[in-house]
């Protein structure tokens, strides 16, 4: 069978310590995901702040104050990719190829979780900006960004 064949080429690729599967039903596993999945993008600081919000890189969590903010794991990856590079032009190209890698996905996906990624963090409103677009370019992250190698 053709389909078993293509399967078994995958399995090749499955990482069991990074299954996402079995982190939703253990939580331990779930921060070994997270943290693995963080860890790849190099010597970056665990907490990132700006204006009332804190990420918290290992924990692969965002909060205002002390409560966490709901948002998905595609636009927090955004946010992650925009932090790390604070002021500076981060193409469409390399967003999609952080938050989808190795999967061709239309550009309308970026727009989708970009757009629940600024609804979250209030882009726009009450004085609040954090993300600019430079149309058919990508994003940039414009907000004051203070970095600490410790979480509270």
């Amino acid at each position: 069978m053709r389909s078993t064949a293509a399967f078994e080429r995958l399995e090749q690729f499955h990482e069991p310590e990074l299954d996402a599967r079995h982190a939703v039903q253990r939580p331990r596993a779930a921060r070994q995901f997270f943290e693995r999945r963080t860890e790849s993008a190099g010597a970056t600081p665990k907490e990132v702040l700006f204006g009332s919000f804190r990420l918290l890189r290992t924990k692969f969590l965002l909060l205002e104050g002390d409560k966490p903010v709901p948002l998905g794991s595609r636009a927090l990856e955004i946010l992650v990719a925009l932090l790390e590079r604070p002021g500076e032009l981060v193409s469409k190209q390399d967003l999609m190829a952080r938050v989808w890698p190795n999967v061709f996905v239309e550009p309308a996906n970026l727009t989708v979780h970009m757009s629940a990624l600024r609804r979250a963090l209030r882009d726009g409103q009450e004085g609040n900006r954090f993300i600019v677009n430079i149309p058919g370019r990508g994003y940039c992250f414009v907000a004051s960004v203070a970095m600490s190698g410790h979480e509270n």
